[in-house]
Parts: structure tokens; sequence; C-alpha cells
């Protein structure tokens, strides 16, 4: 298929993408519609201008300073590779346009470099799209009032421990907890003072632990530890940490103080066990350390 500079130059203009031509001089000489469009620039206003004069970026996909206005074509002038980057461009109106750029190396019959030709689409929708994506999935793992790990998040984690132990023979413990006489406070002092009560618990949990042990809310007023890489002695020894540390934590409610402990199962995983016996147990444990009187750690 033949086509003239007339056809050529309409299928340029149709593009969605933002087209731009760079000489050898580092001038934009070309800047097509859709470039008009992305950056809110006229052609009028880019053509001439060197590539770092106004438009193109000095913060990358991160939004990390460059340091300094560099063009995209920067890391292909070396090689005369092509090269594709996601950054920021300035638009007229003075925001950030998230773009991916593609720059290839325009060459005559001889190969020899006249310029380069930049391709750049605005992903914005991209950029949101994965930011809902990172948001709905911290919203299917997370609790939402103490932003510990949900049931969900913590089943998962267990099969993973699972897994773990399967493969490298590493053991892991629960802890499974919960809080004694919460009903009590929720009828005294109502359940926003509840709910600043489980979030004050969460808080005395996750700050007092090793980063790669992992707690989260069962439901209601019971929590969960999974506990990597511990023996029991271990594993009785922290949990009595986090009861004693719980017990004595005072949460405030206007003039008052308030107190509550906690009630522990302790176990380790044994090599038959199932989410659904290790949880047995370990639930099991902890209505002993009910029934014994409450602000206690059964282990076995």
């Amino acid at each position: 298929m033949d086509l003239n500079h007339d056809a050529f130059k309409r299928i340029v203009e149709s593009l969605h993408d933002g087209l731009y031509i760079i000489d050898d001089a580092g001038k934009i000489s070309y800047w097509n519609k859709a470039a008009e469009r992305i950056t809110g620039f006229p052609a009028s206003a880019v053509i001439g201008t060197l590539c770092t004069d106004a438009i193109f970026p000095d913060v990358d996909a991160d939004g990390n300073d460059l340091n300094t206005a560099v063009c995209p074509i920067g890391d292909t002038l070396p090689d005369s590779h092509p090269r594709e980057v996601e950054v920021y461009i300035h638009h007229h109106d003075g925001s950030r346009v998230p773009v991916c750029v593609r720059i290839s190396v325009l060459t005559d019959a001889w190969e020899k470099a006249l310029g380069y030709i930049g391709l750049f689409a605005d992903i914005s929708d991209r950029k949101n799209s994965a930011l809902r994506v990172r948001e709905l999935e911290k919203m299917a793992l997370l609790d939402k009032l103490t932003q510990l790990a949900n049931r969900y998040y913590i089943e998962r984690e267990i099969q993973s421990r699972f897994e773990e132990k399967k493969r490298f023979n590493i053991p892991f413990g629960i802890l499974f907890m919960d809080i004694d006489h919460f009903k009590r406070v929720n009828d005294t002092y109502g359940h926003d003072v509840g709910d600043n009560v489980l979030r004050h618990v969460a808080d005395v949990l996750v700050r007092n632990v090793r980063p790669f042990d992992l707690f989260g809310r069962w439901g209601g007023e019971e929590f969960v530890g999974i506990i990597r890489n511990i023996r029991q002695e271990d594993l009785e020894h922290l949990g009595n940490r986090l009861r004693k540390l719980v017990a004595n934590t005072h949460f405030p409610h206007g003039m008052e103080k308030l107190k509550v402990t906690v009630s522990m199962g302790a176990t380790l995983v044994d090599d038959d066990d199932t989410m659904e016996s290790i949880f047995k147990r370990a639930d099991s444990l902890l209505y002993r350390s009910k029934a014994a009187g409450r602000n206690r750690l059964t282990v076995a």
C-alpha cells in the first residue's frame, strides 16, 4: 500500500496516543492532536522547543524527583535502543499526567540517526484502576475497625504456614485470645467505647511482636496471633507477656482509665494438624483459661 504524505498525516493525526518527533538537535519538530489533548499544550507552543523545556518530566512514575528535567530520550541516546518508561508529564493546567512513553530512533536509509519519535499514552485510568485494586485488596484482607488482618486473611496466612511447615519443617504456633467480660464493657459504656477498647488491644498486640508474626481479628472480641518459627516455651512466654501488657494498659475514657484483660489459648502445630484441628484445640485451650478464672494463658 502506497501512502502519500497527506494520507500518512491523516493516520498520524487520528492516533489515540500522543506522537511527537524530536530532531537531532533535541527540538520537537512534530506534535500530533492526541499530544495536544493529553498535555493541553497546542502544537504551536511546543514545536521548536527542547523536549526538556516544559512538557517532559522531572518526576518518575513513583513520584520521585529526578533532580533534573530529563527528556525520555535521555536513556535512548547512548545506544540508540528503543525505550519504554512510565513518567509524569506536565499538563498545561499545571497538573501531572501519568503517561507511558515509548521512544524509538528515526534513521535514514543508511541507518544514520535523524532524530527520535516518541509515542505516549495517558495511563491515568490504569493507575486509578491499580489503586482501586489495591484498596479493594486491602478492604478484603483487613478488619475495618482495628486495621488488623481479618478472618479471611488469617485463614490464608495459616494455609501458607502449613505449606511452609510441610516444605521446610518450620514450626508455627497459634495464640487465640478473647477480651474478658467484653459484653460488660459494651453494656456499661456503649459500643463506641467498646470499639475503642478493641482498637487499643489491637495496638498493644501489633506493637509488641516480631514484624513477621501476624495478628488479626477473628471476630467480635476474639483475636488470633500466628507466630512463626517458635518453640512451645517461647510461645508461652510471648503469650503471657502480651496478656500482662494488655492487663496493665489503660484505655482513656473521659476522666476514667479503663482496663481490660484477655484470656488465651496457645498451641504449636502438630504434623497431622489441619486448620480445623489447630483452631479447635486453641479454642478449647482458650475456654479452659476462661473457666480457670480469666486473664490466663493455657498452653498445650
